[in-house]
């Protein structure tokens, strides 16, 4: 496992996810993204760069492994998801929510530090 390659994933599904959550979740808050709506399905392409660089890096800093960077991925969603649509939105988390947000750092952390 190499550490360093995981925290550049990290960093990549991080930029992707809170990229995707603006693409997602502007409409519902502010007019340019409601009106915009070919913008925003084209800015899926450089997108989608973010989610491959995320992968490709979590991939080789798991030693050639798959799963462990999806775990990652969409744990780094979940918990993104959670604090721009707390922010944004004033959406506080119900107990179903935290008890999901825990299992999802519990995956990344699975992860991470099981050898």
């Amino acid at each position: 496992m190499n550490s360093r390659l995981i925290l550049i994933s990290l960093f990549w599904f991080f930029i992707a996810h809170v990229a995707v959550w603006f693409q997602l979740n502007g409409q519902f808050k502010w007019d340019w993204f409601k009106n915009n709506e070919w913008v925003l399905a084209l800015a899926g392409v450089p997108i989608s760069f973010l989610y491959l660089w995320g992968t490709k890096y979590a991939v080789n800093g798991f030693d050639g492994l798959l799963w462990p960077g999806r775990f990652v991925g969409f744990g780094v969603g979940m918990v993104v998801y959670a604090i721009f649509t707390g922010y944004f939105f004033n959406e506080g988390i119900t107990a179903k929510t935290a008890i999901s947000l825990g299992l999802a750092l519990v995956l990344i952390s699975v992860q991470l530090f099981w050898k």
